[in-house]
């Protein structure tokens, strides 16, 4: 089995890399305020990191939900990943509407003296310039820095995203600004700041962040940062 695939209904198909990437490219352009968390979630945590769903519970209810896509993004692991992954592989129904499930994962770093979290999607798994983010811990020295971090994901063939951009203690118009500087491909833009239920993109950070990618051409993606035992919200 490869791992850096997604699942397609159809098994005997499994997608290189680069139609990952390509794919994944076209669902960031259309990603808008409806697309989370009924169509697509771009971030979700399992038990490998501190989430409290098991990963092959979450992608269940990803397929219960009827998910077109969707991407675990565990704090500096892969193993949640890896579960759903043989999941879908082994699904029973060949002919079900499986979601699409890309490589992801959450990488603490440093932006302008600022603790910031960068999403990597659609990377290979077992490039070399991953080693230091798959340790369960956070990185440290260089490879602590948000430079250092957006690259190792480029050079696994992947993408980064700063996640939600208005939690930090410093401006969301200065930390992208930085990290555009740094090579970020988008921001996390629709995401629920005040964990309301059911959910919805927090509107004053939408508008904002929205401006930001805008401004800086850069993605837009969503994602319900699912710690608790829903995808349907953060906790």
């Amino acid at each position: 089995m490869v791992a850096n695939s997604f699942v397609t209904t159809d098994k005997s198909q499994v997608a290189p890399l680069s139609v990952q990437h390509s794919h994944l490219n076209q669902v960031f352009k259309a990603i808008d305020g409806g697309s989370c968390p009924y169509s697509y979630n771009f971030h979700l945590h399992t038990t490998s990191s501190d989430g409290q769903l098991l990963a092959d519970e979450l992608i269940e209810q990803a397929f219960e939900l009827g998910l077109k896509g969707l991407a675990i993004t565990d704090h500096h692991s892969l193993n949640g990943y890896y579960i759903a992954h043989e999941w879908l592989a082994h699904h029973p129904n060949p002919l079900s509407n499986l979601p699409q499930l890309w490589t992801g994962i959450e990488i603490s770093a440093d932006l302008l003296d600022n603790e910031v979290h960068i999403l990597g999607y659609a990377f290979d798994p077992h490039h070399p310039s991953l080693i230091p983010y798959l340790t369960s811990m956070t990185a440290v020295g260089n490879d602590y820095t948000a430079t250092a971090v957006i690259d190792a994901i480029h050079q696994a063939g992947g993408v980064a995203v700063l996640a939600h951009p208005c939690r930090y203690r410093k401006s969301a118009d200065q930390l992208v600004a930085a990290a555009s500087l740094s090579g970020i491909d988008g921001l996390e833009t629709y995401y629920a700041y005040d964990n309301p239920k059911p959910w919805r993109a927090s509107p004053h950070q939408t508008v904002q962040v929205k401006a930001l990618a805008q401004q800086y051409n850069l993605f837009t993606t969503c994602g319900t940062d699912t710690h608790g035992k829903s995808i349907l919200y953060r906790i």
